[in-house]
């Protein structure tokens, strides 16, 4: 070989199937999320119900809210249990995908 790298014991690169090398967050872990949308009713009702679908141990009583200087938008701040990336992926693509939700951080 060639390269100072030698190759993985019996042929198997433990690593390559390790799901935490996708990740640089560990698991479980408690993670904010920022969302975005107009200042209208129900809207930080659906945060926190898609909140729930993703994580059952969601407590709404840890959210925080924040107007935008015009006072027109809401920012709503949800902190889950994050459990897996996949996880993570599905809560933002259905936060994401919600007609009252205009930004995801």
């Amino acid at each position: 070989m060639t390269s100072s790298t030698l190759p993985p014991a019996n042929g198997i690169d433990r690593q390559a199937n390790d799901p935490r090398k996708d990740s640089l967050i560990e698991y479980p872990s408690r993670f904010p999320i920022k969302v975005m949308g107009a200042k209208v009713d129900g809207f930080v009702h659906a945060v926190t119900e898609l909140a729930r679908q993703f994580d059952p141990t969601f407590d709404a009583a840890t959210i925080e809210l924040r107007d935008s200087r015009a006072g027109n938008y809401l920012g709503v701040t949800i902190t889950i249990t994050a459990t897996s990336r996949a996880q993570l992926d599905d809560l933002y693509r259905a936060l994401s995908s919600h007609p009252l939700v205009k930004v995801v951080l």
